[in-house]
């Protein structure tokens, strides 16, 4: 065709949003590469640009508008000739994203990833495929999740590769996923979607109801990753305390944990996305108790005050936080406990603030991000009485933002003197300094640990530090000694 270079065409995956996204992009570039396109990293080089959005908050919407724009300015001033929209923005909004976003070529919902070949190219050809046109994805699988078996086989669930792959979609290794990074840590899904209704949360609509991964998909996956140098597996969901539960087996988490630890090659396990209404004392126990498993718990509290989080469709309260947190502790001391707050919500008074404050001061915990209230379309919430003013809601973030501010740059500077396991992730040269993570710092948002050595310390390998200082939530620990070997036979040395 006149005007497309010669070769292979070209294809750049620019990636919003959260690690189930991550998977998402990879699952789709694995799918373009066994279909004869070419993965470059810059869109710039690229003859479409396909820009994985992210649909979750204001900010959210915004940053992948932006990232759209931002890909539509290459066209016409080099190779990039085309920006196609996909992921959870594009899935929520469909035809009216298409219509006010025009910059983007084309606006493809899930059920296009695995015909996305084909779609690129005719968008390329200049016959781009029809806008996607939003439905409630809830209504696509039974209501019961034991009945959701069969229908789900043949639903769009991104990032669900092995399935796809044993689907009959082509694929050049044991699961349809190409790494875009090479980090020594990788995303894994376990499931997708939720059944959670929480008044404040859009998700289910766009993403559907929950449904896991077969534990055979899940193993394959992860001997994969191995096999491509990964050493921390990072396992993401929308909900991970619901694994199993369409499968006949609320407790397949506790049984999977293990087998993924004994993963040749794979040094640590992290779970995020729990729901503390459904964490269970057996799923403490495996997580606190199996080798290569970290003690790292990512709770979603949203709130503290219990009359105000059965406004917002959930449960607990502080009592019963704090009694979870003081199991985990009291297994292991040092375990590390991450979360997510909502302040401002309808309805909330000013005693709900002051217990979400003095929850977060007995909680100690290690990271706490925290949001404004923002009104999402469709949701509970958005009807609700009691609205605050968003200047009240801005003031509240920013007043609950700096508590948190204090008291986890105090938590870090509580591990002082803890002995600490890092995966390295970065090494400078020039300065000798390593950068990596300990067990309780998760990937990306939880702050890192910064050791000075002597000598070589390859990106993978595992060190063992003792932290001597700390800088707001990262950590400044001296060397104590490399950890020989990787994969199971690291597993099971003590200090």
């Amino acid at each position: 065709m006149a005007g497309t270079p010669s070769g292979a065409r070209r294809v750049a995956l620019v990636t919003l949003g959260c690690a189930r996204n991550e998977v998402d992009s990879e699952e789709l570039a694995g799918r373009l590469a066994t279909s004869g396109w070419e993965l470059v990293a810059d869109p710039a080089e690229a003859d479409v640009a396909v820009v994985n959005t992210c649909g979750f908050v204001e900010q959210a919407k915004k940053d992948s508008i932006d990232a759209v724009l931002e890909a539509a300015d290459l066209k016409g001033s080099g190779r990039t000739r085309a920006v196609v929209a996909v992921g959870c923005l594009a899935e929520r909004y469909g035809t009216t994203l298409a219509a006010e976003l025009p910059e983007a070529d084309a606006v493809l919902g899930f059920d296009s990833y695995a015909s996305l070949s084909d779609h690129l190219r005719a968008v390329l050809d200049g016959h781009p495929p029809a806008s996607h046109t939003p439905t409630d994805r809830r209504t696509l699988l039974p209501l019961t999740p034991v009945d959701r078996a069969a229908p789900a086989s043949a639903l769009a669930l991104p990032g669900h590769a092995a399935q796809a792959a044993a689907s009959g979609a082509p694929a050049s290794g044991p699961v349809l996923r190409t790494r875009l990074a090479d980090a020594p840590w990788a995303p894994l899904k376990i499931a997708s979607g939720c059944d959670r209704r929480c008044a404040f949360c859009a998700i289910p609509m766009f993403r559907g109801s929950f449904v896991s991964r077969r534990p055979a998909d899940v193993l394959a996956e992860a001997r994969w990753l191995a096999d491509q140098g990964v050493r921390e597996l990072l396992l993401v969901s929308e909900n991970s305390t619901s694994y199993g539960k369409d499968l006949g087996d609320l407790r397949l988490l506790e049984a999977l944990l293990p087998e993924l630890a004994a993963v040749d090659g794979i040094d640590r396990v992290r779970v995020s996305y729990l729901q503390p209404a459904e964490v269970r004392p057996s799923l403490v126990e495996v997580m606190t108790s199996t080798p290569g498993v970290v003690p790292y718990f990512d709770l979603s509290f949203q709130h503290a005050a219990p009359e105000l989080l059965r406004r917002m469709r959930r449960f607990g309260g502080t009592d019963a936080f704090l009694s979870l947190l003081a199991d985990i502790r009291a297994r292991v001391p040092g375990a590390g406990v991450r979360s997510n707050v909502i302040v401002g919500f309808p309805g909330e008074s000013e005693a709900d603030v002051a217990e979400l404050e003095a929850f977060l001061v007995d909680a100690r915990l290690d990271v706490v991000g925290v949001f404004g209230y923002s009104d999402e379309d469709g949701t509970e919430a958005a009807g609700l009485a009691g609205a605050l003013p968003p200047e009240e809601v801005a003031a509240r973030a920013a007043r609950v933002g700096d508590l948190v501010e204090e008291l986890t740059a105090q938590r870090a500077a509580e591990r002082v003197g803890e002995r600490v396991r890092l995966l390295v992730e970065e090494v400078d040269a020039g300065t000798g300094e390593v950068v990596g993570r300990a067990e309780h710092q998760g990937p990306e948002v939880d702050g890192a640990t910064v050791v000075a050595v002597e000598g070589e310390v390859p990106v993978g390998s595992l060190l063992d530090a003792v932290v001597t200082d700390s800088e707001g939530i990262d950590l400044v620990a001296s060397v104590a000694g490399a950890v020989p070997g990787s994969g199971a036979a690291r597993r099971g040395v003590s200090w």
